[in-house]
């Protein structure tokens, strides 16, 4: 059985921490994103800039914790 809230967690850390660093790895390197560009259609007022690493820190820790503890929800009901 695993815990909602918990997976949620550790789900919504790995997607906000890896769209903050690519986001921030973009930056540094002066690229364009052209993947990264796209999230900003889904995140509101997300860009490829320090601030949006920030907005995207918080937007991906949001639906990563969703999507986590929807997970650990459905496994427990069927596993």
């Amino acid at each position: 059985m695993l815990k909602k809230n918990a997976f949620g967690v550790a789900c919504g850390l790995v997607a906000g921490l890896a769209l903050f660093l690519l986001t921030n790895a973009m930056v540094l390197l002066h690229q364009g994103g052209g993947t990264l560009i796209k999230i900003s259609h889904i995140y509101w007022g997300y860009s490829i800039t320090f601030v949006g690493s920030l907005l995207g820190l918080f937007y991906g820790f949001v639906s990563g914790y969703v999507s986590g503890w929807l997970t650990a929800l459905f496994y427990n009901i069927f596993a």
